[in-house]
């Protein structure tokens, strides 16, 4: 039970490094399909790898900072916003594959000028594709399906940790 409790305690080593591995993973595997196996990202796509930029970073922040709790906390809401814009990402992009949305998937990533990612790194953040549909990842799951899934697992995962360090923050003041 020890390890569990641990995984919810978010000023341990446990959670941040659950965190900036699984983005790393994300992002790793996304390169696999991209450089391997050949499927070519689409303007979502890069939006998603973005996203998980940004959850990586805050990731390694909420790490060198998580025995501060109001730190611990800042870096929490802002990966519950973030993971909440991966799963509506995601729905996008499960909606595109199945036809429910409709909607024009341009090349464009709707970044301003000043934050160039794509020109800065193009291997990463260069839109390739339209939209249109998502590879299989296993079992007949595409991997719109199989992110969407885990996006919102990860958003409740983050979710349980703001809110046992809002409490635990609270009762800390209680007790002064």
């Amino acid at each position: 039970m020890q390890p569990f409790k641990s995984l919810l305690i978010s000023s341990t080593l446990t959670p941040w490094l659950l965190l900036i591995l699984s983005s790393l993973c994300f992002e790793a595997i996304a390169l696999y399909y991209q450089y391997v196996l050949g499927f070519q990202p689409c303007v979502v796509c890069i939006q998603v790898r973005i996203l998980l930029v940004v959850c990586l970073l805050v990731s390694l922040a909420g790490l060198c900072w998580r025995q501060h709790a109001a730190a611990r906390i800042a870096a929490l809401l802002t990966l519950l916003i973030s993971y909440i814009a991966l799963i509506e990402r995601s729905w996008e992009l499960l909606g595109t594959e199945r036809g429910f949305i409709m909607g024009s998937c341009s090349f464009d990533l709707g970044l301003p000028n000043w934050l160039a990612v794509d020109q800065w790194l193009p291997f990463l953040f260069k839109v390739q594709t339209t939209c249109g549909y998502t590879p299989e990842i296993a079992f007949g799951f595409s991997m719109a399906e199989v992110l969407l899934a885990l996006f919102v697992l990860f958003a409740a995962f983050i979710l349980c940790l703001l809110l046992l360090d809002i409490k635990t923050a609270a009762h800390s003041l209680g007790k002064e």
